[in-house]
């Protein structure tokens, strides 16, 4: 059954709750003679109860899983800890609703070479302990990833030990590059960390230092250092000042974390939390009969693609674009994200999400929602003919036999794509494996024909480690696409940095990669936040980043008292 959600992209429309459509009224009463209702009825007044809201209470939000490392730089590896640290920290640049990199902590400058980055830094920036932002917490933060013994990611370790650091004065920094290359900038939106507190820590000492439970940021949530989520297994957030001057209505946010989904959903029917993230697809229909229960969907940056192997050696027949073509048209990806995935997928197409700036829809070929009778056309024509005792179909005596390749976890979607083909008369032989290392060893040695692999974009479009030339051999081309054209499209515009420079070489890439359809989309992925109806005035916007439903936190609230008014004139005559 497919959960029909609102998709304004989590734009909650709430009901109207205003203080007036709360009033339970009571049956009018004189107030006694010399007796007032404190700054509210005069006496000999009718007068009535009303509930209006209060300040207090705190939102308990669940989370499977259980942070490590409450640190931007070590984060990546969890998604949870991913998802507070966005909460708590705060780059140089972020991403905008647009998906345009714009200053956060600092402006910065291009030098004339290309290859100098300097950035300014806002003045009157703090850190939640009301220290200053400076130019020693960049060079600080950056160089730590410089270092041979940081255990981060070892991307960000190549990245900056490629940069040269210096720092200027006490509010600017300069980056050196070896060579102009726009996608630096998506770097410098990962969350600065406090030198001033972390004075002598290194590399090494980092994973183990106490921060990690309890870090000082400088994002619109600050730790409470109270509340041990060690020890009591929830993490209390409370509300920068800097982010709201005036205050919220709630005391705090509770992260509450969970050893599985089974629990925390049960928690949050009961009333226990108020909020569940990333709600699992196979909970919707029940938690969507709720009648407590409020959905609102949001789109990740990620999607799920199949990688076709487009190398001589491929088997099957997918090394022509005809037949890669062809698969592409017999699938019917509308039904295969309402069968398997509860309609919560986004169908698009090509190499970028629709969020991105180098999306082109108009360059790229439309397949829509599948055409069976036009791909068993395409099929025939290509030599392939199903014969009379069924099977897969045949050319020359070679069956069209492919090789999938999925996660264990993806097997609900690799078994719909198996499902499909099979109606147009072509065999799969699915081949499911137990984590991503896995996987990505069978996509390395090529030995597949077909693949289902999730691509996690960040906000820079350069595509160079997926689709170059180079690629094939020390990246993530593991199509093995070999088009010199596109590779250089690619190069020149990770070279250059304005837009406008970069989008006709992107253009460029997208015509030619929709012309050898290297790879067909599927879906972009989406979840659910869940909240329970007891929380008012939640109005909440299209989410980019985890803190972007919080954008309206200053209006929400939980709590009502009841109070004595002067009752109103149509009450009184009843």
């Amino acid at each position: 059954m497919k959960v029909n959600l609102r998709w304004q992209i989590l734009l909650a429309v709430l009901g109207f709750a205003l203080v007036l459509s709360l009033l339970s009224l009571t049956v009018p009463r004189e107030v006694a003679s010399g007796t007032v209702v404190p700054g509210e009825v005069a006496p000999g007044s009718a007068v009535c109860q009303a509930q209006v809201p209060v300040r207090g209470g705190v939102f308990a939000e669940g989370f499977v899983g259980v942070p490590r490392y409450l640190n931007p730089l070590l984060s990546d590896g969890n998604p949870v800890d991913r998802e507070i640290s966005a909460l708590l920290f705060d780059g140089l640049t972020r991403y905008d609703a647009l998906g345009q990199l714009v200053p956060d902590l600092g402006s910065w400058v291009v030098g004339e070479d290309g290859r100098t980055v300097r950035f300014a830094l806002f003045e009157g920036k703090q850190w939640h302990d009301g220290e200053p932002v400076t130019a020693v917490d960049v060079v600080y933060t950056y160089s730590l990833m410089q270092d041979e013994a940081f255990s981060g990611s070892p991307d960000l370790k190549t990245l900056w030990q490629s940069v040269t650091i210096n720092q200027i004065d006490a509010m600017t920094v300069e980056f050196v590059l070896s060579e102009p290359y726009a996608p630096f900038l998506a770097a410098t939106t990962r969350g600065l960390l406090p030198a001033h507190l972390l004075q002598g820590v290194t590399a090494v000492s980092l994973p183990n230092h106490p921060f990690n439970n309890a870090p000082v940021g400088t994002g619109p949530l600050r730790v409470d250092e109270t509340v041990s989520w060690r020890e009591n297994g929830r993490l209390r957030l409370l509300p920068s000042p800097a982010v709201w001057p005036q205050g919220v209505q709630l005391d705090a946010i509770d992260y509450r974390f969970y050893p599985d989904e089974a629990t925390m959903l049960a928690d949050f029917a009961a009333g226990t939390l108020q909020a569940v993230n990333h709600l699992p697809d196979s909970a919707l229909p029940e938690m969507a009969a709720l009648p407590q229960a409020r959905l609102f969907t949001a789109r990740d940056e990620r999607y799920t693609t199949l990688l076709f192997n487009v190398t001589n050696s491929a088997q099957g027949g997918v090394n022509t674009v005809e037949m890669r073509r062809s698969l592409a048209v017999g699938l019917n990806r509308d039904l295969l994200v309402d069968r398997v995935l509860q309609g919560q997928g986004i169908v698009f197409e090509g190499p970028y999400l629709p969020s991105s700036w180098a999306y082109q829809p108009d360059l790229l070929t439309q397949y829509g929602d599948g055409d069976r009778e036009t791909a068993v056309s395409q099929l025939e024509i290509q030599g392939w003919v199903l014969l009379a005792d069924g099977g897969p179909r045949q050319k020359e005596g070679a069956l069209l036999q492919l090789r999938l390749a999925a996660l264990e976890q993806q097997q609900p979607i690799a078994a719909e794509v198996a499902r499909q083909w099979a109606e147009i008369g072509v065999g799969v032989e699915l081949t499911l494996l137990p984590d991503v290392a896995s996987l990505r060893s069978v996509l390395a040695e090529r030995a597949f024909d077909v693949a289902l692999f999730d691509v996690v974009l960040g906000g820079d479009p350069d595509l160079y480690d997926f689709w170059s030339q180079e690629a094939m051999v020390r990246g993530q081309n593991y199509a093995g696409w070999n088009n010199r054209r596109a590779s250089e499209s690619l190069e020149s515009a990770r070279q250059l940095w304005s837009v406008a420079e970069r989008r006709p070489f992107y253009d460029t890439f997208l015509r030619l990669f929709d012309n050898d359809l290297p790879a067909f989309s599927l879906y972009q992925h989406v979840h659910t936040y869940a909240v329970r109806s007891e929380v008012e005035k939640l109005d909440i916007g299209q989410i980019r980043t985890p803190r972007d439903r919080y954008h309206t936190l200053a209006d929400w609230f939980m709590l009502y008292e009841n109070v004595v008014i002067a009752c109103p004139t149509d009450a009184v005559s009843r």
